[in-house]
């Protein structure tokens, strides 16, 4: 297909055509999220002009501080979605429990999985955030419980994630490869700008929090070693450190110019294995990390092969170009 002004509607039915069981739902749930997320960039791109920064004096179901803007954007998603028909449930990252349909709406065949705000601590210094979602099937005529969404991420139907950046891009993977839309701003329409988008195999770029080195595990403390170390080190190269502490952000980049990201395990609380959440950022991202021909790891499990426990379980994240995830996972096995 061009990409010479190719919508979103337009590439998604389009795809659906070679489907014998495609009825129109996807779509559907599709437009309302990017509709959902339309609203959100308008929201952040205001900022402090509509009164919408700062910290809302709440914590979420995590124990993190919210801002203003986590508690707007996850009710903007909710509104969005919960009337249509095609959703059984919801689950948000700001919420302890799944989110219900409302008994006036239909109850519809899949599930979604969102992080309404990635990387919400940024937004006041106005840097990059984004949304992050996860589509999994429900099946119809059930009310779902807790269980019903914690499901492997290999049982994803669709992940993708808005990144609300100088323009605003959604990253959509729905089992066939990674494509980019630019949000055009005039005309209120995603246009597919990136086509098939692959992850270099090679890279010379790092993300990672290096003030957490004294708590790393070995094979960590390795990896990160020899990549400081440069040319005078085993690599024989020179790497670039990369943090913004936004996953949308640090996902965004390796898959237009490679790179790795970790955010590991690490030793301080044993209690708390990893950091990011599996099912509103992990899963969604490994989808779209491996559809583009990436890896993504615990650095001893793939991420899309772990069975959920609960869901807001975190869990230590390791992405990025292949080569540079490979060698990662085999300083874990050599540990």
């Amino acid at each position: 297909m061009s990409n010479q002004q190719v919508t979103l509607t337009q590439f998604i039915i389009e795809q659906q055509r070679g489907l014998p069981d495609a009825s129109g739902t996807f779509t559907l749930l599709l437009n309302n999220i990017v509709t959902a997320c339309k609203q959100i960039s308008h929201r952040v791109n205001c900022g402090a002009l509509i009164g919408v920064l700062g910290s809302a004096e709440s914590e979420n179901v995590q124990g993190e501080v919210q801002k203003k803007l986590d508690i707007i954007t996850n009710d903007i998603m909710v509104k969005a979605l919960d009337w249509s028909g095609s959703l059984g449930g919801m689950a948000s990252e700001e919420i302890n429990d799944p989110i219900k349909i409302p008994k006036q709406y239909p109850k519809g065949k899949y599930l979604v999985l969102f992080d309404p705000l990635d990387g919400s601590s940024n937004i006041d210094i106005n840097m990059t955030v984004g949304t992050i979602f996860s589509i999994l099937r429900c099946r119809e005529g059930i009310e779902p419980e807790t269980e019903d969404f914690l499901r492997r991420g290999t049982e994803q139907v669709c992940a993708g994630f808005v990144l609300y950046g100088p323009s605003t891009m959604l990253v959509l993977t729905t089992g066939n490869g990674v494509n980019g839309f630019t949000l055009d701003q005039d005309v209120g329409e995603f246009i597919l700008t990136h086509c098939n988008m692959k992850i270099p195999e090679e890279s010379s770029e790092f993300a990672i929090n290096m003030s957490n080195q004294r708590f790393w595990e070995p094979p960590v403390k390795r990896y990160i070693d020899e990549c400081v170390a440069g040319e005078d080190g085993p690599r024989g190269k020179n790497f670039n450190m990369r943090w913004v502490a936004s996953l949308v952000a640090e996902v965004y980049r390796i898959l237009n110019r490679g790179g790795v990201f970790l955010y590991p395990h690490d030793l301080r609380d044993p209690s708390k294995p990893g950091k990011l959440r599996l099912m509103y950022e992990a899963n969604p991202m490994a989808f779209i990390i491996e559809q583009a021909g990436g890896l993504c790891t615990t650095g001893r499990e793939r991420i899309l092969d772990l069975k959920p426990n609960s869901i807001h379980q975190r869990v230590p994240l390791i992405l990025g170009s292949k080569n540079e995830v490979e060698r990662i996972i085999a300083y874990h096995q050599q540990d």
